[in-house]
This record gives structure tokens, sequence and C-alpha cells, in this order.
């Protein structure tokens, strides 16, 4: 009998190691972000923590559920709903942050933010400053630094805070839009880490986010998700915010409350394509995905291994 050749082994994606708070996160070990957000007026209802004791137990839920960074704001990031001004949005973080320290000392805390003075206020607390706005604030790199923190770099099509799309279009030299969102992507993350870097904050702290919807029609973020290995490919570890977005809700024709499949679909093929970080509302099921497709890439054990195997 003939034996099977087998074709050489895909070459996968790897995740770039990132390092927060003396943890290391990696292909091995993908970290779930929980969102935690302290306003009334979040695109999905479910994330709506007014109260500082519904947000507290917002926090021990995700906690026990497996998230391992929990990332809290204070501002809605579309342009609908209530404004917020600098000191409102310290006012809604600090006190969670505060408690979320206490209670946690050992979780990697976030702040969803893109200014600067609330990160600095925020500065003891942190380990991670995600600024979803690419810079707007051009000081906010240099706070996360002083602080010891990591930066989230981001890609918003050249749009200012909390604005949201409107005839989204790429066009570049090669003249192929459907590429040319992604080479914008990987353009504008490239310059934005390099300027965290240039500001000090080590390679191991910097993340990068396609930042799918932001500045991006759906067709545009499904485009960037099937590159998210271009993405890894920057050197970098990759943060992707899927979770409950208008292009899983527009490619399903769902509402935000019936978008848990399809992004967990999503998040799937964001973590066998190299991501590393996933911000998600969802903790326990997108705990459940990226560890299964971590064990399916054979970068982590299965927890238990005992079927078929002898006793003893």
């Amino acid at each position: 009998m003939r034996s099977v050749v087998l074709p050489g082994p895909v070459q996968l994606p790897r995740a770039a190691a990132l390092v927060l708070r003396g943890q290391t996160f990696d292909s091995s070990r993908p970290a779930v972000m929980a969102i935690l957000n302290r306003t009334s007026d979040s695109f999905w209802a479910g994330n709506r923590h007014v109260a500082l004791d519904d947000a507290l137990a917002a926090l021990h839920e995700a906690v026990a559920d497996g998230a391992d960074i929990v990332d809290v704001g204070g501002v809605r990031a579309g342009q609908e709903g209530e404004q917020v001004s600098a000191a409102q949005e310290k006012d809604r973080v600090l006190p969670l942050l505060e408690a979320a320290r206490t209670a946690y000392p050992d979780l990697v805390l976030s702040l969803d933010t893109w200014r600067s003075e609330v990160a600095e206020a925020a500065g003891g607390l942190l380990d991670l400053v995600n600024d979803t706005w690419a810079g707007a604030d051009p000081e906010l790199v240099r706070v996360a630094a002083r602080t010891g923190a990591g930066v989230v770099c981001s890609h918003t099509g050249g749009l200012p805070p909390r604005t949201d799309p409107v005839a989204v279009r790429y066009a570049d030299e090669e003249g192929d839009d459907e590429l040319a969102v992604v080479r914008d992507v990987l353009r504008v993350l490239t310059r934005g880490a390099h300027t965290a870097l240039d500001a000090g904050v080590p390679a191991e702290r910097i993340l990068v986010d396609p930042t799918l919807d932001f500045g991006k029609t759906t067709r545009h973020s499904l485009t960037t998700l099937r590159h998210t290995a271009d993405v890894a490919a920057l050197g970098f570890p990759v943060l992707q915010a899927l979770s409950r977005k208008d292009f899983v809700g527009e490619t399903l024709d769902l509402e935000a409350d019936e978008r848990l499949e399809g992004t967990l679909a999503a998040t799937a093929v964001a973590a066998w394509l190299g991501t590393t970080v996933f911000r998600a509302h969802d903790v326990r099921a997108t705990r459940r995905v990226v560890d299964m497709v971590a064990s399916i890439r054979g970068d982590r054990p299965p927890a238990l291994s005992v079927r078929g195997v002898p006793p003893g």
C-alpha cells in the first residue's frame, strides 16, 4: 500500500505577546477584555451601568466568567447620545477603576478614552489606555508612557471622536477600493505604533486595533477582518473589538440583542488569524471560543485529555 504523503503544515499567523501587569498574553493564552460602560446610552442596552453598584456587579460577573482585562468607559463612541465633558467622564470612570483595583489587585485594567486629562487622572490605576480615536489627542500616548501603561493604537479613517462614518470610501494608487482600506489600516496602525514607541511605550505594551465599524462600511469591516493576519504581521499584539457591532448586524440583518452568534463567528476567525486580545460584552462565550480556537491551532493544550486513554 502506498503511503499517504501529507502536505507541509499550514503556517498560521502568530499572535505577538502582550505583557501587562506581569502577565503575558499570546497565542497560547489569548486575552478576553470585558467591556464595562458607565453610560446610559451605549449602543447595546445590556452594557449600560449608570449606578456604581450595578457596574461593580457587572465587574464581578466578568471576572468570574474569565475576563483577563476590564475596559472601563464613560462616553458612548458614536455621535448619538448625551454629550459628556472630561469632568463628567472622570466622575464616571474613576470610582469604578478604584473599586476594581481594590477588589482585584492582579486584574489588568484598561480605560477607554481619547482624552489625555482623563487618562492622567486615572494613571495610577491603569495598565492600558484604549485610545479608540487614533491619537486625536496627541498627549494621550505620552500620558500612557509616563504612567507605565500600555496603549491601543486604532484606525478610524481620519474621523474625529464620536463621528459616525458617512459616504466612506478608500482609494489609493492601486485603485482598488476593497484592498485600499486594508492598506490604509496597516499604514495608520504602523504609524500609531511607532508614535507610541517614540513616546517610550515598550513594544510588548502596544496593541494595534483595526477598529471595525469606525470609519468603515460593513464591507470595509468584513474585508479588514479577513486580513487580520496582515495586521498581526506588523509584529504587535492585535486587539479585535467585534462584539455585537453594526457590521455583524448588517451582515445578518440583526439588531444588537441578536448578534451574539455572528460575533462569535467573527471572533473565531480573528483568533485563527492571530489576534491576541478580544474586546467583548459576552465574556464567558468569548472565553470558550478563543480557548477552543487556541487548542485547535495547537497553541493551547486541552484542559482534559482522558477520552480513549487507558485508566491509570
